[in-house]
């Protein structure tokens, strides 16, 4: 019963965390944002309560210094959690989540996509192993292949 409840506050102290941290949860918001700052976005498809992978990738790399202080600089980061207690979001995020996750085709947890500053998807990923700052550089090679992509002659 005990390490039930220590899971339980730890998977709550987590999804607290996630939210609290300058993750935005607000689509549009989200793109105005990186159009304005001239910042990719990346959106984090989560089952924040109870996916194993989603909250190894929070606590591995989303909540340490290294990801952080990268994100700061060159990210807009959006959540679009799907928790099996939905009490703490409103009727108005669930519903958009579930319309996102629809229109980038998810399938499972976590999805991570970036999105260009324009609001274009430059690249889908999901946990790494190696910590923030392999991730990192897996976010910089995504971004960096996509924008050579897009510079492309069509």
């Amino acid at each position: 019963m005990m390490k039930w409840l220590v899971c339980v506050a730890m998977v709550a102290f987590s999804v607290g965390t996630f939210a609290a941290e300058g993750w935005e949860t607000d689509f549009s918001k989200a793109k105005e944002m990186a159009k304005e700052q001239n910042k990719h976005v990346l959106i984090d498809f989560s089952g924040s309560d109870w996916c194993g992978w989603c909250i190894k990738l929070d606590k591995e790399v989303f909540q340490k210094d290294e990801f952080k202080a990268y994100a700061q600089e060159n990210l807009v980061l959006m959540l679009a959690d799907f928790p099996r207690d939905k009490s703490n979001q409103s009727e108005e995020t669930i519903k958009q989540n579930e319309k996102l996750s629809r229109e980038f085709g998810v399938r499972g947890f976590p999805t991570v996509f970036i999105l260009s500053p324009e609001g274009e998807v430059i690249g889908k990923t999901g946990y790494q192993a190696g910590g923030p700052e392999a991730y990192v550089e897996h976010i910089k090679k995504i971004i960096s292949e996509g924008t050579a992509k897009a510079a492309e002659p069509k």
